[in-house]
């Protein structure tokens, strides 16, 4: 294994009704990067019907370079968002995703794409995402599915799932990170002139009151400058809100509003992201990384790592640091 999983195959899977925009996502992430830096060369399989040409939205064609029983045997299998979330899927392609997934593959889906995880069976038991204006109809359909409406991505290592167009390419480059590591993500978001991670969720999108201050702006940018310039200081939300010159409740709301993360919540998420950072390029003992990202020790590292990154952080700089393409 290259990281928590293997990515050097990757299957995008099409079919009538797929969004060009998602195709164009999933192509830009994984084709024609192994003359990057840091960036392994990735094989983008085009799986679909056999010998037969798919129509995706917008009126542009594409005949699939390999038959849907190639899904199988790539490392990952990405579903990319459909123009009809509820319209009825042929059954050899639910055959061909179950089968897949019988084998071990990952499988992802960009935004409305969880619809056809969801009818193939995938999503039961399971947390998932979708596009916030389109989650109630995914709950109304699959009960059995536990539907999130604010997060931008979410996943078991099995099954993940995406929000809307921008949410898709945060899951593909948060995929790549996970089998790869930072310096890969962070070579193919500069490439497609994005941001390599965005915190928040789906909620700071959702059409809402605007909050106190946003008509000139984001009226806290300085305030998380400060703070990524200063993981190590131990932070409150009062000594935030201070920086801010508001209340801590106002500060909260304000900042929950404008990011769609709760204060500390990003904070931790800014801690662990560092920590990451200094584990892929550097040799400074994981105590050392703990105390200048604001955790102390790494004892204190450990718990909230492995909950972000899915393992500890000595086992992520032994399959990460120093890495080549290769």
């Amino acid at each position: 294994m290259v990281g928590p999983f293997a990515m050097r195959a990757v299957g995008c899977l099409l079919f009538d009704g797929v969004r060009a925009f998602d195709y164009a996502v999933i192509g830009e992430v994984w084709a024609n990067r192994n003359t990057r830096p840091g960036v392994p060369p990735f094989e983008l399989r085009v799986c679909g019907p056999e010998g037969v040409r798919v129509r995706l939205g917008g009126g542009l064609e594409r005949l699939p370079d390999h038959g849907l029983d190639a899904l199988a045997d790539c490392d990952l299998v990405l579903v990319p968002g459909v123009e009809e979330p509820t319209a009825p899927r042929d059954p050899g392609i639910l055959d061909a995703l179950r089968a897949a997934h019988a084998c071990g593959v990952p499988i992802a889906s960009l935004c409305a794409g969880a619809f056809v995880l969801a009818e193939a069976g995938l999503l039961d038991g399971r947390r998932a995402t979708t596009h916030w204006a389109l989650a109630p109809e995914l709950a109304r359909r699959h009960p059995a599915v536990e539907v999130d409406p604010e997060v931008l991505f979410t996943g078991d290592g099995e099954i993940w799932t995406s929000a809307g167009v921008a949410a898709g390419i945060d899951l593909c480059l948060h995929l790549v990170r996970s089998a790869h590591g930072q310096q890969a993500a962070a070579e193919i978001a500069r490439a497609m002139v994005t941001a390599p991670f965005r915190s928040g969720g789906q909620a700071q999108f959702i059409p809402s009151p605007v909050p106190e201050g946003g008509a000139d702006g984001d009226p806290l940018a300085a305030v998380r400058a400060t703070v990524l310039g200063a993981l190590e200081v131990p932070w409150t939300v009062g000594e935030l809100a201070k920086l801010a010159a508001m209340s801590d409740r106002s500060f909260a709301r304000n900042f929950t509003a404008a990011t769609g993360t709760p204060p500390l919540r990003w904070l931790l998420e800014q801690r662990v992201l560092a920590a990451q950072r200094l584990l892929e390029e550097t040799d400074l003992p994981v105590d050392e990384i703990a105390t200048r990202c604001g955790f102390g020790s790494a004892v204190s590292l450990r718990p909230a790592f492995v909950r972000r990154i899915g393992v500890a952080p000595r086992d992520y700089r032994r399959a990460f640091r120093g890495r080549g393409p290769g």
